[in-house]
């Protein structure tokens, strides 16, 4: 191999090793996720930083959102989730069942007296052993973001209804649907 040949080699295998590299670069700022603004009720789908789609008139918990939630207090949580499975026979005709609650809940719910240490560890353990939150402490569970199905349609218009979840239309949970799967980052701010 002469000279040139042996650089031409190199600059091909160094261009390659630096396209290999940046791979999971580009993929992350790739990534799909969804930004509840409860404050502006409006869902946004992303695709890095850059919205691909949006859906307005959204309706959250009777109660509002708040940082710390209580089973029953109908508040929507705050905070980053992913979704944790897809129903798609649903009363509420879709349901994007959210890893609620997260370690996080549950570390501020401990240190605000809300759970007791047993509690936490056991939030943190069912996470670490099944991927899932275990859904039945004090912090609630079974939320996610779901459709209307047989709720009031004229209802979800005029005010938040849910018992904690993020509703939007029939139509909007399908466009919904079609752009994220189990694991997809879900922020609700």
């Amino acid at each position: 191999m002469n000279g040139q040949s042996l650089l031409a080699v190199l600059i091909r295998i160094t261009a390659l090793a630096c396209l290999l590299l940046a791979a999971p670069l580009t993929q992350a700022t790739e990534e799909v996720w969804v930004l509840i603004d409860t404050a502006t009720e409006k869902a946004r789908v992303f695709r890095g930083q850059d919205a691909i789609a949006g859906f307005n008139g959204i309706s959250i918990g009777r109660n509002g959102a708040a940082r710390v939630r209580r089973r029953g207090d109908n508040t929507t949580p705050l905070g980053e989730f992913h979704v944790s499975r897809i129903n798609y026979e649903s009363r509420f005709h879709i349901f994007l069942e959210l890893d609620y609650p997260t370690i996080r809940h549950a570390e501020r719910a401990l240190e605000a007296g809300i759970i007791n240490r047993l509690t936490y560890r056991r939030v943190l353990d069912t996470m670490l052993r099944y991927g899932r939150p275990p859904q039945d402490t004090e912090l609630g569970g079974y939320i996610g973001i779901h459709g209307i199905g047989k709720a009031d349609a004229t209802l979800h218009r005029r005010l938040n209804w849910t018992e904690g979840c993020v509703a939007l239309t029939d139509q909007q949970i399908e466009k919904l649907a079609e752009w994220v799967q189990v694991g997809t980052r879900i922020v609700i701010r």
